[in-house]
């Protein structure tokens, strides 16, 4: 399945039900972890549109797949 320009507020959302929390956050800025994996930095409003290239980097970093968005 391919990547497809999806709202920030829904990737953000796929990466809790997949076992993120936050453990900070300043503005926009939130560092989310998991156990096994490094901390990442999602910084997008809620309301931003997230290509499929940017899609694509954010599943290399979290282990996220098209199918759970």
């Amino acid at each position: 399945m391919e990547w497809r320009t999806v709202k920030a507020s829904r990737v953000l959302s796929a990466l809790m039900r997949q076992g993120w929390t936050l453990k900070r956050q300043r503005g926009s800025h939130r560092i989310l972890g998991k156990d096994g994996w490094s901390d990442i930095t999602f910084a997008f409003h809620d309301k931003e549109e997230i290509g499929p290239r940017m899609l694509s980097r954010i599943a290399k970093h979290t282990g996220l797949a098209p199918e759970n968005l």
